[in-house]
């Protein structure tokens, strides 16, 4: 009798086991890359970004020979603003430009361990001048997959 009740623990024990696959990453990141004259900057590259609650933070500090970057994507807002800072490696200009990404914030459910991530779908982006000739939309769906460009950035030739 007591071995059937040990047997029965034992695989009671064992099917209460359960796998939860939930991304090792769960923050979706958006890929930057430059394109057009300037692939690669010489200058030192930071950029902030503005929360929700009016403060900002780093998101990417004082990386140099940057030709591409990934950032997180902001889940409670339709507009993530992004402040570039240029500055010489040898301390004498620092030029800014900032990047608004529009879009849309679709919860994506894989299971209750888990919890709630968030997709987007770049709807449209807008830019300043100082250096930044243009930017472009190359794919639209930012999901866990980081490994293709969402957005290419140009950068004056005059302005590097």
């Amino acid at each position: 009798m007591r071995h059937i009740i040990y047997i029965i623990g034992v695989v009671l024990a064992l099917t209460a086991c359960s796998s939860v696959d939930c991304p090792l990453n769960n923050v979706v990141y958006a890929k930057y890359k430059l394109m057009g004259d300037v692939t690669k900057l010489s200058d030192v590259l930071t950029i902030t970004t503005v929360r929700a609650d009016g403060t900002d933070t780093i998101l990417l500090n004082q990386q140099q020979n940057a030709d591409s970057f990934e950032l997180p994507m902001s889940f409670g807002q339709t507009v993530d603003e992004l402040c570039l800072t240029r500055d010489r490696q040898d301390g004498s200009e620092v030029r800014r430009d900032t990047i608004w990404i529009e879009k849309t914030n679709e919860p994506h459910f894989e299971s209750v361990d888990c919890g709630v991530n968030y997709f987007h779908t770049i709807t449209g982006v807008r830019h300043t001048s100082h250096t930044i000739d243009s930017v472009t939309i190359n794919k639209r769906n930012v999901n866990y997959d980081a490994s293709v460009s969402h957005l290419y950035i140009y950068f004056r030739k005059e302005a590097y």
